[in-house]
């Protein structure tokens, strides 16, 4: 396991990355699949896509692909906070706490006051752990065929 002290490398992903960002993101969310009886919405997108189309980054660690963050700039002026996905090797090493710091740094940078995001109602751990980190539930809906829980939460010095 990597050193939870060591910064990850946190880039732009490419799509030289799209092979790597898939099966981490497929590693990271199956345990989820019985939980909620079907792949969760990350597992089915294709990142080939997602890497043209959004604000797409991978972290490294040991020379590989080890996190994945996905952000969507959406009509109106909000920022959805798609996705972050951590290679079940590196979970616990302070990586996905290093992902969101990224993300709301880049929110902050691009003036958005506040940013949004959603999960499964099943997965109570990742709830739990955005709450930790000042994410506010603001509703619950179901889409798609999933139980989604919304969050937000407010950005130091932002304007829209």
């Amino acid at each position: 396991m990597s050193d939870a002290v060591d910064p990850p490398r946190i880039r732009p992903a490419t799509a030289a990355d799209v092979a790597a960002i898939t099966a981490c993101v497929r590693a990271a969310y199956a345990h989820y699949v019985p939980r909620i009886g079907r792949e969760p919405g990350p597992m089915q997108d294709d990142y080939a896509r997602v890497v043209v189309e959004h604000e797409a980054y991978v972290a490294e660690r040991d020379g590989r692909v080890a996190g994945v963050l996905v952000m969507i700039h959406r009509d109106g002026g909000t920022l959805l906070l798609d996705n972050i996905a951590v290679d079940p090797a590196f979970q616990g090493t302070g990586l996905g706490a290093a992902l969101l710091v990224f993300a709301e740094a880049r929110a902050v940078e691009q003036g958005y006051a506040q940013a949004h995001l959603y999960t499964h109602e099943n997965m109570h751990e990742n709830i739990a752990w955005y709450a930790r980190r000042g994410w506010q539930e603001t509703h619950r809906v179901t889409e798609k065929g999933f139980a989604r829980v919304y969050m937000r939460k407010m950005l130091p010095g932002g304007t829209g």
